[in-house]
């Protein structure tokens, strides 16, 4: 190819890119480098950097016991709401995938909650978990003769119960993605296993998880990384409370930053945050495309 034509074509490509990248640009590659710029600096109540400190915002941060607790407290998260939910969404998907006269009824029903803001989820589950009178799993309890729990204000309850609201809001989006996955497969597969006298726990043992485990591990991708960013459902139902049991990492940042404007600090959070998000994705690439079939 001659030297000029090449050079027309790599610009007429950046000509149509350039929209793209002026976003990336914005939105993302400069909050980036700025994030990792303001880590090594102390800040004005402004954002802006005033002194230098290198590594030591990393250092004092894991030296801190709120900030281990924060660490803590987004990896039991994740591992409240990962499995849980993508097992769920799997076992709805499995269920709805059959021909049936009215079971489009049960796939909007599973379905539903992908509609449901995080705001609005988390109003609704703090009338739930209500420790008055007027919660209504406290007055389920109260009725089988059974002592309350004060599930937001108890470090032993708080994180499970938001793990159980993220769970429910998690689903529908699950079930949409399998059941679309498990719609693909091919049903001459599945004729040819019921020939030879497989069962239905062994077509789902050797069939349809191996078949779908591309779309089994987008979800794990992807649910994980819904898990560490999280932050409205604890903003709103705890406050990062109590005794710091909620205060994940993302909520960490969030009041390191705009409540007591160490925007050093946060930025340092942020940054960690980031490489443990792109360690975990890079180990469960490295461990599970081994164990994914593509057809």
């Amino acid at each position: 190819m001659h030297p000029k034509k090449s050079w027309k074509e790599f610009f007429t490509a950046l000509l149509y890119l350039s929209p793209s990248l002026l976003i990336f640009m914005i939105f993302i590659f400069y909050p980036m480098v700025k994030t990792v710029y303001l880590s090594l600096y102390l800040t004005n109540p402004h954002g802006d950097a005033v002194v230098w400190k290198g590594l030591q915002n990393y250092i004092v941060l894991f030296s801190s016991e709120t900030f281990r607790k924060s660490l803590v407290a987004s990896l039991l998260f994740v591992l409240y709401t990962v499995p849980e939910t993508i097992v769920l969404g799997l076992a709805f998907a499995v269920s709805a995938n059959v021909k049936l006269r009215g079971i489009g009824i049960f796939r909007t029903l599973y379905s539903s909650t992908i509609g449901v803001s995080v705001a609005s989820a988390s109003t609704i589950w703090m009338f739930l978990f209500s420790s008055g009178n007027n919660g209504m799993f406290n007055y389920v309890l109260s009725s089988l003769g059974l002592s309350k729990i004060g599930w937001l204000v108890t470090s032993q309850t708080a994180l499970p119960a938001i793990a159980l609201m993220t769970i429910w809001m998690g689903v529908g989006f699950n079930f949409i993605v399998l059941i679309g996955g498990l719609q693909s497969l091919p049903e001459e597969v599945y004729e040819s296993a019921r020939i030879d006298g497989a069962g239905w726990w062994k077509q789902l043992r050797y069939i349809t998880i191996p078949m779908l485990s591309p779309t089994l591990f987008f979800l794990i991708i992807v649910d994980t990384i819904n898990a560490f960013q999280a932050f409205g459902q604890f903003n709103i139902l705890t406050q990062g409370g109590p005794d710091n049991a909620t205060n994940v990492l993302v909520h960490s940042i969030y009041r390191e930053a705009f409540f007591n404007s160490r925007f050093g600090p946060a930025s340092a959070q942020a940054v960690i945050l980031f490489f443990i998000i792109l360690i975990l994705t890079l180990v469960q690439f490295k461990m599970g495309e081994k164990k994914v079939h593509y057809q």
